[in-house]
């Protein structure tokens, strides 16, 4: 995931060199980026785009009371269908709005489904599918939740991008895995600490290793396996910039995918 990438670098085409150098064969970038820049850092590093994140779905979330918002969500959703397509990419990674104090739950779910299906027609002509991505965003709290929302489109161009680490403080992966099956088109690879999140603080839960948190992944990759997916596995995960550090980040990968 290009956010997660913290070297110092002065251009893009930098940084996409560094993560091919770490070993990786693809990257996630953000939509919204200069295309330009962005197909030719592609090309020249030898990196596929896995997936293109949507860059205005928390600034400008689909489910905000003001319809100005909601339009510029759909802006920045459209958009990002468009980038992916000149990437190269299939799937987009989008979070459908949240949930607050001002915006309930019933009504999120109604304004997320409207816009999404705005940008169904799009999906379908560039051949780029939209996977919703499950977040701390207080919404789809649930696989079957999630499984039921996305199969209400009724649309092949519509999925699911699975965070693996973002169920542990209230769920088991493997069971989400499982459940969704084959509605996931794309994956983050995340580690959780529950036992750190309970001691220092909920956020304190992702400052951890791969293979040192609380997820199984052996029984992670059974369930994938069990699914049949065999897509991208797209690193969210903090990626130092001291040869060790990333030297361990791609052997611990190495290792989960002979799991």
């Amino acid at each position: 995931m290009f956010g997660t990438v913290r070297v110092k670098a002065e251009s893009l085409m930098d940084k996409f060199k560094f993560v091919r150098g770490a070993g990786f064969e693809g990257v996630e970038p953000n939509g919204g980026m200069n295309q330009q820049e962005v197909l030719e850092a592609l090309k020249k590093s030898g990196l596929e785009a896995a997936s293109v994140c949507c860059h205005t779905h928390w600034a400008k979330p689909v489910t905000s009371p003001d319809a100005a918002v909601r339009k510029e969500g759909i802006d920045g959703l459209l958009q990002t269908l468009r980038d992916a397509k000149a990437y190269g990419a299939s799937s987009i990674l989008f979070v459908p709005g949240t949930v607050n104090a001002d915006v309930s739950y019933d009504a999120a779910y109604k304004r997320s489904q409207e816009a999404i299906r705005e940008a169904i027609p799009l999906a379908k002509e560039l051949e780029v599918r939209i996977s919703i991505e499950n977040v701390w965003n207080n919404f789809l709290l649930s696989p079957l939740e999630m499984g039921r929302f996305i199969d209400e489109f009724e649309s092949p161009w519509i999925g699911a991008h699975f965070d693996i680490g973002n169920v542990l403080r209230s769920g088991w992966p493997e069971q989400w895995i499982r459940i969704l099956g084959k509605r996931i088109n794309r994956l983050h690879f995340k580690e959780f600490d529950t036992v750190k999140m309970q001691k220092e603080g909920l956020w304190k839960g992702f400052e951890c290793d791969f293979l040192t948190g609380s997820n199984n992944w052996k029984a992670i990759m059974a369930a994938l396996h069990d699914i049949g997916y065999s897509g991208w596995c797209i690193a969210e995960q903090r990626m130092g910039i001291n040869p060790g550090d990333i030297q361990k980040l791609t052997d611990a990968m190495e290792t989960m995918f002979q799991m």
